[in-house]
Order: C-alpha cells, then sequence, then structure tokens
C-alpha cells in the first residue's frame, strides 16, 4: 500500500517515517512539506494512502483534499482519488475533514496503535474497491459478450437485436453479486426505496425505485398495472373485476391489484373474464 507524507514540520514528518516502517506491507512513495507540492506528488505518485497535515502555510490540507476530489471527479471519478487520513494537533478541524468525506482523522502526537489501525482500515477499503472494480469488469465483460456478434457464426441462431433495454438485472447478494435474466422475472412490487423482483420461487431485494426500473425494461414486455407494481405481460393469464375492482393473476398463481389509472392498458391484451 503506497502511502505519501504531506506535513510542514520536519520533526513529524519524520516521525511518520519511522512509523510506518513498523508497519508490514507499507511502501513511503515520498513526502510534501507543503499543499501545492503534495498535489504534484499525488499526481505523479498516485499514492494509495496519504496522511495529510491541515493548518499548513500556503494550501492548508482541506484546500487540497478539494482540489485532489476535484481533479479525480473530472478524470476517472471521485473513486480514483487517494485516501485521505488527516494527521493535525488540532481537533476543531474534525467537523469540517469529515464534511468532505476524510476517511479517519489523526491526532499528533499519533499513537502507533491508533495509525496501525487507520491503515488496516484504509486497506480493506482498497480491497473492496478494488474487487467492486474487477466484478464491474466482468459485468462489463459478460454483457458486451451477450449483445456482440453471434459467437455460433452463421450456422448457429441469430444474435438478439440490442433494443436498449435490460437483458439481465445484477442482484447485489451476501459474497458477491448474481445476474438475473430479465425473462425470469414474473413481476416487480415496490417497497419504499426498494424494489421486490419476483422470479419463480425466489424474490430478489434492490434497492432502486420501480419507475426507475420501469424505465430499464421493455414496454412491450412490461406492464405498469400499478404504481407500485410491474408485471411480465405474457405471466398473466386472468384479468379479475370485482366490486369496481380489478387484480391480475399471473401463470405463477401470483394475483396483483390493478389501479383504475392502469387499467387501460391491458385493454390490449385479452377481455376480462
Amino acid at each position: 500500500m503506497k502511502v505519501l507524507i504531506v506535513d510542514d514540520e520536519p520533526l513529524a514528518r519524520r516521525r511518520l517515517e519511522i512509523l510506518l516502517r513498523e508497519q508490514p506491507g507499507i511502501e513511503l512513495t515520498g513526502a510534501a512539506a507543503d499543499g501545492t507540492v503534495a498535489q504534484r506528488l499525488i499526481a505523479e505518485l498516485s499514492p494509495d494512502v496519504v496522511l495529510l497535515d491541515i493548518k499548513m502555510p500556503g494550501l492548508t490540507g482541506l484546500e487540497v483534499l478539494d482540489a485532489v476530489k476535484a481533479k479525480a471527479a473530472k478524470a476517472n471519478g471521485e473513486a480514483a482519488a487517494p485516501i485521505v487520513i488527516f494527521v493535525t494537533a488540532f481537533d476543531r478541524f474534525a467537523l469540517d475533514a469529515f464534511d468532505r468525506a476524510a476517511f479517519d482523522y489523526l491526532l499528533k502526537p499519533v499513537e502507533p496503535a491508533r495509525l496501525a489501525q487507520a491503515l488496516a482500515r484504509a486497506r480493506a477499503a482498497l480491497c473492496e474497491k478494488a474487487a467492486a472494480e474487477r466484478t464491474h469488469e466482468l459485468e462489463e465483460i459478460l454483457r458486451n459478450l451477450r449483445s456482440g456478434p453471434n459467437p455460433l457464426g452463421s450456422h448457429g441462431p441469430p444474435a438478439a437485436a440490442d433494443t436498449g433495454f435490460e437483458r439481465e438485472i445484477w442482484i447485489q447478494e451476501r459474497g458477491g453479486r448474481t445476474s438475473l435474466p430479465v425473462a425470469a422475472i414474473d413481476w416487480v412490487a415496490a417497497e419504499r426505496d426498494y424494489v421486490r423482483i419476483h422470479a419463480g420461487a425466489r424474490s430478489f431485494l434492490v434497492r432502486l425505485s420501480i419507475g426507475a426500473l420501469a424505465g430499464r425494461l421493455d414496454p412491450k414486455l412490461f406492464l405498469r398495472i400499478h404504481r407500485s407494481s410491474l408485471v411480465r405481460a405474457d405471466r398473466i393469464v386472468r384479468i379479475r373485476h370485482a366490486g369496481g375492482r380489478g387484480a391480475v393473476v399471473l401463470s405463477t398463481g401470483a394475483e396483483i391489484a390493478v389501479s383504475r389509472r392502469h387499467m387501460g392498458a391491458l385493454k390490449t391484451l385479452t377481455r376480462p373474464v
């Protein structure tokens, strides 16, 4: 894990260098005595972690963090910015630091155990970020393979046309992410800030609004029958009317209420019974 020290006090820099040498798996990439040099070294050395003093002449540590995050956001997204651990003698800056999403905040003189704890948390965060990046890369590869030219050549069935709508939904589960084919979805129910996707005997809770999900699914295949319900049209086997209320029955046996506002969408499917 590459670490950069930024502090205008030579003794403070020296103490951090000594403490870092005692930490396993740490590579000290450099040190800066002011914010301007710090910005240049962060750009040149790409450290994983920056131990950053706050009160310095010229640019403060808070200003350095703002500049680094702004630059990262313009380039590759904020995730490209290094982890920043503030190291300062003044606790009055803590609120400003955490308002800027600082990773941690150490008070001078830094205790070895406290530094080790902060670095361990930083390492875990970097590992988690790397795992997420690998997952997204694999997802993108799968999407490209599924939407690319027919791998079977002229002797196989033609590849499906790209409609611009999702053909799979990635579900976050304990221990990883699972691809759920859109073709397997029977219906969707809104649950506050989430949606519950029903597919056969299973259901999946996904942090997404039902409106956002509906925009990603082909409206020729999925019907909005209620502000909190979305169903796959070819799963509907019956439409009920009782007491001025409507409902659809799916091939799975599920019965879902239909609002009056959305009843017109069903008239093109079949006559109610």
